[in-house]
């Protein structure tokens, strides 16, 4: 199958509409709801880190590729060789300890803990774990022989470009989030995903929920005055607008040009961005809502996201609501922002959505998310046209 370029799809652009009742998905170092204010209104926000991270874990947990965000890799190794491989403790820890100061990153000992840590976090397939294990078993009689990792200055006894080329391994959801790993020689790698920040379409009030706690004990006695603990957390509600774009020819690059790989990377991250939740005080509030609308452009140009349509706060319904509001606005801009652009750009654009009514400049309506993903995927990895006298 030919690579996505400029003359078919080069973009998967993905915009979702989404309700989420009274929750707090995303907290900043005060627990409180993030915010920004856009179109001179305050508006609820969650960050595209925490997102991603949401994005990362559906995938994850449904498609596999588990991948390992840590400073922490030698101590996971440890538990490894303890665990599974029937090694000594303290054997093991030494082996930890060599793995995480052999690398070409920094590393850092602690007086009252004999675990190392790396200055940088490493981002490595979960197989990598059992890879550098593996490097430890066929150097046990050097460790065995070695001493305990005690200071910055001392050197580790296994070979430092064994380690390094297992740091620079990657899978599928690194090739689509990209990695920063600058220590390490060609571990660096480009990420093929971009998310935005989701936003309410409309103005939204930060409420305070006090909360106490009733002590079991003081109850059964019949002592029903004050509480064992008070306090108040902080909540919004809202509909949000999402975006997220990936760059096929990007995602292919980092793939060595598996075309079959790339698509079903992307096909597999619209899925989780569409459903994913991030799940901040998920014990608390349940928020676990579907998006109201999903819409996929495949674009050859350049990505195009929609927030603008909201830049002037949707107004709700007379009988209350913003959802329906803001599926139509979304609308109206993508029709507005393709006929100002003649078309340009849009090899193809489908919908899918909990909306009864038409909305026209989203494209097809399909009947459901995985159609909506399938259309989109076939027609971003269609073969590219073949010119006359080619």
């Amino acid at each position: 199958m030919p690579a996505p370029d400029r003359t078919t799809a080069h973009f998967l652009d993905i915009h979702v509409v989404q309700s989420v009742p009274f929750a707090n998905l995303n907290r900043d170092d005060n627990n409180s709801v993030k915010t920004v204010r856009y179109g001179d209104t305050e508006r609820t926000r969650v960050s595209s880190q925490s997102w991603k991270r949401a994005v990362r874990e559906y995938y994850q947990d449904n498609f596999g590729e588990q991948a390992l965000r840590t400073r922490r890799i030698g101590a996971r190794v440890t538990r490894l060789l303890e665990e599974e491989h029937g090694w000594p403790a303290e054997l093991a820890q030494r082996a930890g300890q060599h793995i995480a100061a052999g690398s070409s990153i920094k590393f850092e000992t602690a007086k009252d803990s004999p675990v190392i840590t790396t200055n940088a976090m490493v981002y490595v397939p979960e197989t990598a774990v059992a890879e550098l294990a593996a490097l430890a078993a066929a150097h046990r009689t050097d460790l065995e022989n070695a001493k305990d990792i005690k200071k910055t200055t001392d050197k580790s006894v296994l070979p430092k470009d064994a380690i390094d080329a297992i740091l620079r391994s990657r899978n599928g959801i690194i090739n689509l989030f990209g990695r920063m790993l600058a220590e390490v020689d060609d571990a660096g790698v480009d990420g093929a995903v971009q998310v935005a920040h989701a936003l309410t379409t409309h103005p939204t009030d930060v409420e305070l929920d006090y909360f106490s706690a009733v002590d079991d004990v003081t109850s059964a006695w019949g002592d029903t005055t004050g509480s064992a603990h008070m306090g108040h957390a902080e909540f919004s509600a809202g509909v949000f607008y999402r975006y997220a774009t990936v760059d096929l020819a990007d995602l292919a690059r980092n793939l060595g040009d598996d075309h079959e790989a790339a698509r079903e990377l992307a096909a597999g991250f619209a899925e989780a961005f569409i459903l994913s939740l991030p799940r901040a005080k998920k014990t608390a509030t349940a928020p676990h809502t579907i998006p109201d609308l999903a819409h996929i452009a495949v674009r050859s140009d350049r990505p195009l996201s929609y927030a603008a349509a909201f830049e002037q706060p949707v107004l709700s319904r007379d009988n209350g609501g913003y959802a329906a509001a803001s599926r139509a606005a979304l609308a109206r801009y993508a029709t507005a922002a393709n006929k100002l652009l003649a078309g340009r750009g849009t090899v193809a654009a489908a919908w899918a959505s909990l909306e009864e009514k038409d909305l026209a400049g989203l494209g097809t309506r399909v009947d459901s998310f995985p159609d909506l993903i399938d259309t989109a995927i076939e027609a971003a990895f269609a073969p590219a046209p073949v010119k006359a006298g080619a």
